[in-house]
């Protein structure tokens, strides 16, 4: 009978302690490098935490530059950005109220009618509202991330959930640098989609914690850069082929699910690739730092 090849053996043998310092020199620069972006060029806040009205047109005769021309003049402050293609726009504008939302619409409408094939949509959010939302949202990611160091501290030791938090630290960052460089709208669903990336990432380190955790009382002797390599290969098959069936529903959603749908599944899409490396090369590798070994067994 015919069988496939497995992509991962479950015997493999990489030495990936032998990295640990190489890549965690490369995951500190990327983190300062990102830390410096949110610092200095900030997020690229939807209209969910940003405030004001939104407006999504469609047009093929008219650019940026010339839109902007003709807004600027009678808005203090406009925003466009091309969504998806050349030919789709969204339009951010500041105001206060619904009512003087409406009366923006209205104007903008006026102003570009004969430059536009479609108004397709228009969104407003109240600044407190705005705010509100981006408190929250920041406060469920931490709330989170204490969560499940309190849930590693009680399923394994405190050094497992130094280690855990370590690395989920290293993802939201890392993930949260890349939208900033890319300038992808930090939405709501934004939110969603780093809280998944915490859940994810969590769970891939929990599978290789539990085998360290078992590794370390079957080989008591064994030295701990072994261990943890060995530990790694054992789950390693497991780890990639469910990173691999997940990017493949994710990629899908990104461009097969709208233009939507389409900041979330790229954050996710990020939050996969840089949370399955950061349980092997980042979570691991910072139990080193602990030079512990199980009690005895009676």
């Amino acid at each position: 009978m015919f069988r496939l090849k497995k992509i991962i053996p479950t015997n493999s043998n990489f030495s990936f302690m032998e990295l640990r310092k190489r890549m965690l020199i490369i995951s500190f620069f990327f983190i300062i490098f990102s830390i410096l972006l949110l610092s200095f060029k900030g997020l690229n806040l939807g209209i969910d935490f940003k405030g004001g009205t939104l407006i999504e047109i469609s047009t093929d005769n008219s650019n940026i530059s010339e839109l902007r021309t003709i807004l600027s003049p009678s808005f203090n402050e406009v925003t466009l950005q091309e969504f998806g293609n050349e030919s789709t726009i969204i339009i951010r504008l500041q105001n206060d109220t619904n009512t003087e939302s409406i009366t923006t619409i209205n104007k903008v409408k006026e102003l570009i009618s004969d430059k536009v094939n479609e108004f397709r949509r228009s969104e407003f959010v109240g600044p407190t509202i705005s705010s509100e939302l981006l408190i929250k949202g920041l406060q469920a990611i931490s709330f989170a991330l204490i969560a499940i160091l309190l849930y590693i501290w009680l399923r394994f030791e405190w050094q497992f959930g130094f280690g855990a938090v370590v690395a989920l630290t290293h993802d939201v960052l890392f993930t949260l640098g890349v939208l900033s460089l890319l300038n992808i709208e930090f939405s709501l669903s934004t939110i969603a989609a780093i809280l998944t990336i915490a859940g994810y990432s969590i769970n891939d380190t929990v599978v290789i914690f539990d085998r360290v955790r078992e590794n370390l009382r079957k080989y008591k002797k064994l030295d701990l850069v072994d261990l943890f390599n060995l530990s790694i290969n054992n789950t390693l098959s497991r780890t990639v082929m469910t990173s691999i069936t997940t990017l493949i529903a994710l990629l899908s959603l990104f461009i097969f699910g709208g233009e939507v749908i389409k900041p979330f599944a790229f954050a996710m899409i990020i939050g996969v690739l840089i949370g399955t490396y950061s349980s092997i090369f980042v979570a691991v590798p910072t139990l080193l730092l602990f030079k512990f070994r199980p009690q005895e067994e009676e």
